[in-house]
């Protein structure tokens, strides 16, 4: 009986680290993501403009996959022409990522000439602040994948869904080696790569390290990386 409490105290004690260490986590996510959007907010105006000149809606949605696999709505500044869905079946031929899971494809004709440009410096991926205000998704952690490549998971590789998915992570910084300055090329990361970062977050996460990978971030981008 006495060991019983011991380890039900031990589990007891486990249990109220990890939780609390989630609820500072979302709090901390839900005060810098509702910053980051006013300080953006001329930028999205900005950008608002220039995408609706070419036609079509500023905003692109899509259905993404979450924490323990459940299904969200992610958005993005659109980048692309608004037939870009029905046009990717036939460029699937084209993809220049060898796993056959995600896909890339450098010169993609479906990238309108706004979209190229907020691409390469990630804009487009600003109006996820609002995703991760609803509670769908951290400022860090495993990017969230679209229903085709799940369904070409490895059950190993099911294991990126036992955090939020988020904005930015270890591999879009290019963190391989896990070296503190370490800052890379996110497009020489595989599918299987990625999937070993992303573990390597998930049991290696804490706050100082999130906030690390967030600060490693804005030089990615500046540096188009």
């Amino acid at each position: 009986m006495r060991l019983n409490a011991k380890a039900e105290a031990r589990w007891l004690a486990w249990s109220l680290m990890v939780r609390s260490r989630s609820v500072f986590k979302r709090f901390f996510d839900l005060l810098l993501a509702i910053i980051l959007l006013v300080l953006s907010s001329p930028i999205f105006l900005l950008l608002a403009l220039f995408i609706k000149r070419d036609g079509g809606p500023v905003f692109f949605q899509q259905i993404r996959i979450g924490l323990l696999g459940k299904e969200f709505r992610m958005y993005k500044f659109r980048s692309m022409r608004t037939d870009a869905e029905e046009r990717l079946q036939e460029l699937l031929s084209q993809n220049e990522k060898n796993d056959g899971v995600t896909f890339k494809l450098e010169n993609d004709p479906r990238v309108t000439t706004v979209g190229r440009f907020i691409r390469r410096c990630s804009l487009d991926e600003l109006p996820q602040l609002v995703n991760v205000i609803k509670g769908e998704m951290s400022l860090v952690g495993p990017r969230p994948p679209v229903r085709r490549e799940v369904a070409l998971y490895s059950q190993s590789d099911r294991h990126r869904f036992y955090v939020k998915p988020g904005i930015t992570c270890l591999w879009q910084v290019g963190e391989r080696k896990g070296e503190f300055w370490e800052i890379g090329n996110r497009n020489e990361i595989d599918f299987t790569e990625q999937v070993e970062l992303d573990v390597r977050y998930i049991e290696n996460r804490s706050f100082r390290r999130d906030l690390w990978i967030l600060v490693k971030t804005i030089p990615a981008l500046l540096f188009g990386k």
